[in-house]
């Protein structure tokens, strides 16, 4: 288990409450505060170290244990319709807009909506979504079927 001051790994940790909050500190660190439960030892549970993994992503059990889990991996960048940067200088001239006036409304400079514009730049899937929603146009390509 971690020590949630220091962050070394310890075999076990204890309820302290530090200056209103109330951490698993190590017995180092326990010091510092007021232990407000016992240690807190996982039953059965194996050392940190033969646990595998860091803690810092999701983790999924399978048959054989525990595996970590990419979910960047299973979210595709969304495609973009072939004429993307054309349908964006026409939606913002059909509502009269400039490119200042819709860098405002995306919070984005000028500089980014030309880019876009011009396709030169692919804008992140967020702003995609701002842009879609704000002129009132689809900027994604439609899923082609697979054979």
């Amino acid at each position: 288990m971690l020590c949630e001051m220091c962050g070394e790994d310890v075999p076990a940790t204890t309820a302290t409450r530090v200056e209103g909050s109330t951490l698993q500190l190590c017995p180092n660190c326990s010091r510092f505060g007021v232990v407000v439960a016992p240690p807190i030892v996982p039953a059965g549970a194996a050392p940190p170290s033969d646990r595998g993994g860091s803690g810092l992503r999701p983790m999924v059990r399978t048959n054989r244990g525990v595996a970590e889990r990419d979910l960047y991996a299973e979210m595709p960048e969304m495609e973009l319709a072939a004429d993307w940067g054309k349908r964006i200088r026409v939606a913002r001239e059909a509502l009269t807009w400039s490119p200042e006036e819709l860098g405002k409304r995306l919070n984005e400079k000028k500089s980014v909506i030309l880019k876009m514009e011009a396709g030169s730049f692919r804008p992140p899937d967020g702003m995609i979504r701002k842009v879609e929603h704000l002129l009132r146009v689809r900027l994604r390509a439609d899923p082609e079927p697979s054979v």
